[in-house]
């Protein structure tokens, strides 16, 4: 919804599209001027040629080159004619000798797949995506989505007319023509050579990047999301006139200006262009970003910095500080009134002045350092990977690398696309250690690559710090996608954060989408985990350990409850809480909505009201005896909700063999670590996902033998928990959730839906229709099914942030009529649960016992 806007907008986006050297000069067909190298007053480009006497000529040519097998090979405008000069009867003409009109067709219908390597839809690549996107460059990357598009989107298309031009210029000036004929020649050969140009790490790259959103909006106002990142535009009601229109325009440029790097204050957003096509307007605007900071709680930070907003109508500057700024956490919002057509802004946070003991501006916050792996769109026998570190947390899904280097020699600018990304918070500046590691036996990192070091001078610049990593495939199996891990360490501190990342599918060739239809379903079945040998992947060892705390809080009054609510705490006054963590809680108590804070006492985990408590630091505590809890009762309680949430089993043993690659390290933690592989059966000692898989299934086995003392959720998850996969955690919860939270409403779903997302009655319904029976009425018992697909349709638009989707689910659940959340209160144990998982990790999970 906020990537949308009211009634009356349209929406599109647009890019620029560097130019690749591999493509040389391709003629303009959709641009408005013609090229630079043709001296033409034509817009079009239209090769009504005699080719019978070029092809008189090529035929000679043939009989005294020995090279011409070879060339035609290689040539698909002379392929065929190679092919009808060794077939007597001429069985096959060239398609240019038939059709001398191939370049000039209308194309924007023209969807068929030719058998001719000379007809292979060429103008498909040529068609007008918008009309800020030049036709100039099509990659084959593109190319390939287009085929793929086409065979599992078969339609028959009408027979195209042809546009004749005057093309005399073309046949008067011989080297016009040869430049035309070369780049023609050039174009189709980058489209059709697949083969060769395969080994490049860089092959078919030319794609659009810096893409950035513009929308039309009409006097109803609206909002304008930035694809995949937390900046929005909002334009209330009014801004322009009835009967006038804003078109709205927003770019994120990754490296935010560097003066504001500093001591004293660093940028936590990139810099944000903002455009506007009518200023004959009436009311502000607002500019809404989620940055990659929030001001920690205690006094002297609260003091001492600000999230502060700086604005310019020029992208150099000069910039001055916003006044008309709202911050709450992480999210601050900005009304705009100095409107201009172009509009340059930048969030920053800034320190008024350093206190000791701190040293910087990073010591008055928590600062969170997004990362993103980026790879071609298809992996080869030897590629580059990508990691690059920005200062803020909007992490594009394409990226243009301008420093790839091959055999000593830089290559041409390509685009990358995301494999992956994960954000971590970082206290100040460290030098950071980064390493990746195949978890596939058939490939490896090159050894000076495996561990590259970014320092801390490189981070506090805010700007984006990239390092390149090649990856190269073993022996001469067959391509197949993998999985890598990522291991980030801070060298002075023991913290440690790694992620897992799958490759892309190798690339296709295109003999074989055309040829051989039936290998397109073959490279679209469902990735499973990839075929190891043996186990590489080595999971963190779980440390059951008393928990390390930083904050307390002192209770300022006595809450005992005559009926008991779970997962909130009850306590004395004078009672010393551990808070686990800083970050606050908003869930229903008994009658109200309150904040609270995830807290432990007496061995309990629960929640207990901000108001109730002050904050005190762990230096200021006395006694804190009452407040320990051990890494392993910790793990134990936090999982309680999932005793009593539902869950589809099929679903969770895909996503659970899909996420581990080791079965071992979950065998031990569920108790089966005396298993070998001589029980498995020989259809799953090669695959690491079907070895995981049997895992799962003999666990559900005996706890369903054991149902009285043993749940299968809970135990997988607490199994999860302890070997460090809080990635799959999160996934799993939120499936569950939403699960659960569909059975539990029924019909009152429909409430929930327009509190949630504002749906209409007319949408209401369309949700029900598919589920309606003969009597055109959804049943009751058949309710959940609507609801779900709301909840899931809802809960994909936040992306990777399942905390959000939890909060929010649950705000809304709490201000319903009738709450479902004060009886049922696993939702808001969930959320105790991924608050808790940071401390969690901390404490589980040190360096040093993982390097013992």
């Amino acid at each position: 919804e906020e990537n949308t806007s009211s009634s009356g907008t349209a929406s599109l986006t647009s890019g620029e599209i560097p130019r690749s050297r591999s493509e040389g000069t391709l003629i303009d067909v959709d641009d408005r001027t013609p090229s630079a190298s043709y001296n033409v007053n034509e817009s079009k480009l239209d090769l009504d040629i005699h080719w019978s006497d070029v092809f008189k000529h090529a035929r000679a040519v043939s009989k005294t080159n020995p090279f011409w097998n070879e060339l035609s090979a290689s040539n698909p405008f002379v392929h065929d004619i190679a092919v009808s000069n060794r077939n007597e009867n001429n069985k096959y003409l060239s398609i240019l000798k038939e059709k001398p009109y191939l370049f000039s067709k209308v194309s924007s219908n023209r969807d068929s797949l030719a058998s001719s390597g000379d007809e292979l839809d060429i103008d498909c690549l040529l068609r007008k995506t918008s009309s800020r996107r030049s036709g100039r460059s099509k990659s084959v990357s593109d190319f390939l989505d287009i085929v793929d598009n086409r065979k599992f989107n078969p339609r028959k298309t009408p027979p195209q007319k042809t546009i004749a031009s005057d093309m005399t210029w073309l046949q008067n000036d011989r080297e016009a023509y040869k430049m035309a004929w070369l780049s023609h020649r050039q174009l189709t050969r980058s489209c059709l050579d697949l083969e060769a140009m395969s080994h490049s790490p860089g092959w078919a790259q030319t794609q659009a990047t810096d893409i950035h959103v513009v929308c039309k909006l009409n006097h109803e106002g609206g909002s304008v999301q930035l694809p995949d990142s937390d900046i929005n535009i909002h334009v209330p009601v009014g801004h322009v006139l009835p009967g006038e229109f804003q078109e709205v325009g927003l770019k994120a440029i990754l490296n935010p200006p560097s003066s504001f790097n500093n001591e004293m204050s660093s940028t936590v957003s990139p810099l944000i262009e903002l455009t506007l096509s009518n200023l004959n307007t009436k009311e502000a605007i607002f500019l809404e970003v989620k940055v990659a900071a929030k001001v920690k709680n205690d006094p002297l930070s609260q003091v001492m910095s600000d999230i502060v907003c700086f604005f310019s109508l020029n992208k150099e500057g000069p910039f001055k500080k916003l006044e008309n700024c709202y911050t709450y956490q992480d999210t601050i919002q900005v009304k705009l009134t100095d409107l201009s057509h172009v509009m340059y802004a930048v969030i920053a946070v800034q320190a008024n002045k350093i206190q000791p003991p701190a040293t910087n501006v990073w010591d008055y916050v928590h600062r969170t350092v997004s990362v993103g792996i980026y790879g071609p769109k298809y992996i080869h026998p030897s590629f580059t990977a990508v990691f690059t570190v920005f200062g803020h947390n909007y992490i594009p899904g394409k990226l243009t690398i301008y420093d790839i280097k091959k055999g000593g020699k830089s290559m041409p600018p390509v685009v990358f696309q995301l494999w992956g990304k994960h954000t971590f918070l970082l206290e100040k500046p460290q030098d950071l250690n980064i390493s990746l590691v195949s978890c596939d036996p058939d490939f490896e990192v090159k050894l000076e690559d495996q561990s590259k070091n970014i320092k801390e001078e490189e981070l506090k610049t805010g700007e984006m710090v990239r390092q390149q990593f090649l990856f190269s495939m073993l022996g001469c199996r067959e391509m197949h996608f993998f999985v890598f891990l990522v291991q980030i360490k801070v060298l002075k501190s023991s913290q440690v954060m790694q992620f897992h990342v799958t490759t892309p599918d190798p690339a296709p060739k295109l003999s074989g989408i055309i040829n051989k239809p039936k290998r397109l379903h073959n490279r679209k079945e469902i990735k499973s985990a990839p075929l190891l040998l043996i186990p590489t992947v080595k999971y963190p060892k779980f440390q059951d350990k008393t928990l390390s705390v930083n904050a307390y809080g002192v209770a300022l009054k006595t809450v005992l409850r005559q009926n008991k609510i779970d997962y909130l705490l009850e306590y004395f006054k004078g009672d010393t809480i551990a808070l686990l963590g800083e970050d606050k809680v908003k869930a229903i108590g008994q009658t109200k909505i309150k904040e609270w804070y995830v807290g432990v006492l007496r061995k309990k985990i629960g929640l207990v009201h901000c108001k109730n408590i002050k904050v005190i630091s762990k230096e200021q505590a006395m006694d804190t005896a009452d407040s320990e809890l051990t890494t392993r009762n910790l793990v134990e309680q936090i999982a309680l909700p999932f005793k009593k949430l539902t869950y589809i089993y099929s679903v969770v043993l895909s996503t659970v063999s899909e996420s581990v690659y080791d079965w071992r390290a979950l065998a031990e933690v569920l108790g089966y670590s005396h298993l070998s592989l001589d029980d498995f059966n020989e259809t799953l000692a090669d695959k690491e996902s079907e070895r995981v898989a049997h895992i799962v299934k003999r666990m559900k086995e005996d706890c369903h033998a054991n149902r009285k003392k043993r749940l299968f959720l809970y135990e997988l998850i607490v199994a999860l928990l302890k070997i460090d996969c809080q990635g799959l955690v999160a996934r799993l919860t939120q499936d569950t959730i939403i699960l659960t939270s569909a059975v539990k409403l029924g019909k009152y779903w429909r409430e929930l839906a327009e509190k949630l997302a504002r749906l209409t009655k007319q949408q209401i319904e369309a949700y029900e229709v598919p589920h309606q029976g003969k009597n055109g009425v959804v049943a009751l018992e058949m309710m959940w099914k609507p609801a779900y697909d709301f909840l899931y349709t809802w809960g994909a638009h936040y992306g990777d942030s399942y905390r959000d989707v939890l909060q929010d689910l649950q705000s809304a659940l709490d201000k319903m009529k009738n709450p479902v959340t004060k009886q049922w209160r696993e939702l808001t144990g969930t959320l105790i649960l991924v608050n808790c998982m940071e401390v969690l990790r901390a404490s589980a999970f040190s360096k040093t016992e993982e390097e013992e």
